[in-house]
């Protein structure tokens, strides 16, 4: 099916009684993090029909005319009963708008934050309300009595999953999706979607690692057996492994031994959205994040987050050249209760100005914290750019966190541990130095390798170890081009220095770098050996790296008489 497909919504029927309206596009909707993938999305609704009938979930302002158009054609909306709201926002909002002008008679059912949410954005409507409390249920007739589980954690404080005891289906909005568009309706063939669920849970499941694991267990006491999630295919045969793999990773985010308590609150989404990406970069370099979101955190939350972090950072946006309430009063908690010794952040979003990120800042410097980066100010809605850099700069606090935890750390001799012989050995395997360039869009990276080796000769493919924490890494996915530069011995000083040395978050890795353009549009180092253009085929976990095969569609030797510089270390605990 054509990526230029126009958007559409699928129909497809589920379980008895039970159809799901797949709102679909193969494009990128809006800028946030976990669309960096760029494989489009489905924003999925559900309806039930018993005696009564509900609708559960409905797509963004996107998809609002396409998905009321394919919802007529299935039921007049005058004869539904119910909306069961999973999750809230402006975005959703306006569809819901549209669907009580034709069906006004309809009882919205949420969680009290969602209900909270519905009455400041549709502040100028009559809204019939149920809210759900613990253990309610709600009785469709023919069977389908529904269970609530209310699953809240800092990002959707309203996030509730519905379960159908009669056919066994979970509607789980947030949880266990991904963002990719396609025409499956369900998961078969599931594995090839493992880096994609993945890469979902890392950007928005891992900063709330506490609030998903409680959500699991509560999940875990229903048996259901369809997962029909918010965004992506639905998951019928890989329930248990992608149940088992979100164990998997929340565990692996307990295991950690560093953490960051990031506090934030939002007035539309933007400071939401930058701390998302600031989170995403954190996590990649192996230190857990503790999201708090102060609108809805007690102060005992927030004291304790920040006493037990290793680090924190506050977000807020600015209203009325102030920070909200709950900011300030965020502020006081940390400045009372944090070590002076801790590295702190600031970051926010702004519309006319940004006077709340400057008395957040001036506060923290004028107590005596460190800074793990420079103050981040965005001007209305981030862009991939800016978003980028916000994971780098999440990426340089994570740094900076491991960094003062080895200084704390005695010294042992080295060399005398059956460790360091191993170490010792294991660091005179060689590799070719390369430098790894790609550029998707306006988004650009690279990376000096050393870890490089051939891997296949049919089809030709190699294969580079990198590290969770490079920048570049968020730019190295499955079906993805760069190109492979070879450094020339005798040649490769400048350029290796160039690309060792430390760049600030968003800082141009190319400048003053001689650069031709590659036929997959990557960029070519015009001073290397030779290059090769590579597509992305395969990718895999190994422990702090990832490794990823690619296969070689072209390749040219630039200097025909020169060798290949190699990288000589003592030893294997470090580059």
């Amino acid at each position: 099916m054509s990526k230029d497909r126009a958007k559409d919504v699928q129909v497809f029927p589920v379980a008895d009684d039970t159809r799901v309206l797949r709102s679909r596009t193969w494009d990128r909707l809006k800028f946030e993090i976990e669309y960096s993938l760029q494989k489009g999305t489905t924003a999925n609704s559900y309806l039930i029909e018993g005696d009564k009938k509900a609708l559960v979930d409905i797509p963004g302002e996107s998809f609002t005319d396409i998905f009321l158009n394919a919802l007529k054609e299935r039921i007049a909306p005058q004869q539904l009963d119910y909306i069961i709201l999973g999750h809230i926002n402006p975005n959703r909002a306006s569809t819901l708008t549209k669907l009580l002008e034709i069906a006004p008679q309809l009882t919205i059912v949420c969680s009290n934050p969602a209900a909270i949410s519905l009455q400041k954005i549709l502040e100028d409507q009559e809204l019939n309300i149920t809210v759900i409390k613990k253990e309610d249920t709600l009785d469709l007739g023919q069977g389908h009595n529904l269970e609530f589980i209310l699953t809240p954690n800092p990002r959707y404080p309203d996030l509730m999953c519905t379960y159908d005891p009669v056919t066994g289906v979970l509607y789980t909005d947030k949880l266990f999706g991904m963002h990719v568009c396609g025409d499956r309706v369900f998961d078969e063939g599931w594995t090839v979607d493992t880096e994609d669920r993945r890469y979902y849970f890392d950007c928005i499941m891992a900063p709330h690692a506490k609030q998903v694991k409680t959500a699991l267990e509560k999940i875990a006491e229903k048996s259901a057996k369809i997962y029909a999630v918010g965004h992506g295919c639905l998951v019928k045969y890989s329930l248990k492994e992608l149940t088992s793999d979100y164990q998997t990773w929340l565990s692996n985010q307990k295991e950690l031994s560093i953490s960051a308590a990031l506090i934030y609150a939002s007035a539309y989404g933007n400071t939401t959205t930058i701390a998302q990406a600031i989170a995403r970069g954190i996590s990649k370099a192996g230190v857990r994040v503790e999201s708090i979101n102060a609108e809805f955190a007690d102060p005992d939350t927030i004291k304790q987050a920040v006493e037990n972090a290793s680090g924190f950072i506050m977000g807020s946006p600015t209203l009325g050249g102030h920070a909200p309430t709950q900011i300030q009063t965020a502020l006081g908690t940390v400045l009372a209760n944090t070590n002076k010794t801790k590295l702190a952040g600031v970051f926010g979003s702004f519309g006319w100005s940004g006077e709340a990120i400057d008395i957040l800042e001036s506060k923290f410097r004028n107590a005596g914290y460190s800074f793990g980066f420079e103050p981040i100010r965005v001007k209305f809605k981030p862009t991939d750019a800016v978003l980028k850099s916000c994971e780098e700069a999440g990426t340089d606090f994570a740094q900076a966190l491991k960094k003062a935890q080895r200084a704390r750390k005695p010294k042992t001799v080295s060399g005398t541990s059956q460790t360091a012989r191993t170490e010792q050995a294991l660091g005179r395997i060689v590799g070719s130095l390369c430098v790894v360039t790609t550029k998707q869009e306006e988004l650009s990276g690279a990376m000096l390798a050393s870890w490089v080796s051939q891997a296949t000769f049919n089809p030709p493919g190699l294969t580079i170890a990198v590290a969770k924490e490079r920048a570049i890494e968020s730019l190295l996915h499955k079906g993805n081009s760069f190109v492979l530069n070879i450094l020339q011995q005798g040649n490769h000083i400048g350029l290796m220095k160039q690309f060792l040395k430390p760049f600030a978050p968003g800082e141009d890795r190319f400048q003053d770098v001689e650069l031709e353009t590659a036929n997959n549009g990557c960029p070519i180092l015009s001073d290397a050996l030779a290059y090769v253009e590579c597509r992305i085929a395969n990718k895999m976990e190994c422990g702090d790296h990832w490794l990823i095969y690619a296969t070689a569609d072209l390749g040219k030797l630039l200097q025909s008489e020169g060798v290949t510089a190699v990288h000589h270390r003592k030893s294997g605990d470090r580059y």
